[in-house]
């Protein structure tokens, strides 16, 4: 995925313009991370039950030793994103607020939980975005330097200023497409 545009990042916001410069705040690991996964996927799986096709902690958080965004990252796969009405209601119930649609690529979804702090991706079964996630992830697991590689690029990212989060996202792919090459082979 490449960098978005201002108009793209409004339009896939659900409720407006997302705001606009916020502080990005890397912190060191922290192992309660794990947990916290665990208590979102609990509630998640609670209010959704077997529409729940997939659910994986993925992203920084899951990564131990790699500092993050105190938020956690999950992946979840349904039979289909567009049919919204199967599973936001129910996570709404649980205090999960649509904030991203996004068509174009994957039909994503993105809900945010509060407690734990959680970004929701929402993709349809079998979305290879998915199984990219978990390859990322299970790479710099075992792979020291690039972990290492991926924490100072992130670092250096969040210390710029940047007008909306999604900018921060999108200047880490090429680093990002640089390790996944590599967790390919």
């Amino acid at each position: 995925m490449t960098g978005m545009s201002d108009e793209q990042i409004r339009a896939a916001s659900v409720s407006g313009a997302p705001p606009q410069y916020q502080e990005i705040v890397i912190a060191d690991y922290d192992p309660e991370w794990p947990q916290w996964f665990e208590r979102a996927a609990e509630e998640i799986r609670a209010a959704l039950g077997e529409k729940v096709l997939g659910l994986d902690h993925v992203g920084s958080t899951s990564v131990p030793g790699l500092a993050a965004k105190p938020l956690i990252d999950i992946n979840m796969a349904v039979a289909d994103t567009t049919v919204e009405e199967a599973y936001v209601p129910q996570l709404e119930a649980i205090r999960y607020v649509l904030r991203v649609r996004e068509p174009d690529w994957y039909e994503h979804r993105l809900l945010r939980g509060f407690d734990p702090p959680v970004n929701l991706h929402v993709f349809p079964r079998n979305c290879e975005e998915v199984e990219q996630g978990l390859r990322f992830r299970d790479w710099l697991r075992t792979h020291d330097d690039d972990r290492d590689l991926y924490e100072r690029t992130k670092r250096e990212l969040a210390a710029k200023q940047w007008k909306y989060l999604q900018n921060y996202a999108d200047a880490k792919s090429a680093v990002i497409q640089e390790i996944l090459a590599r967790a390919r082979t």
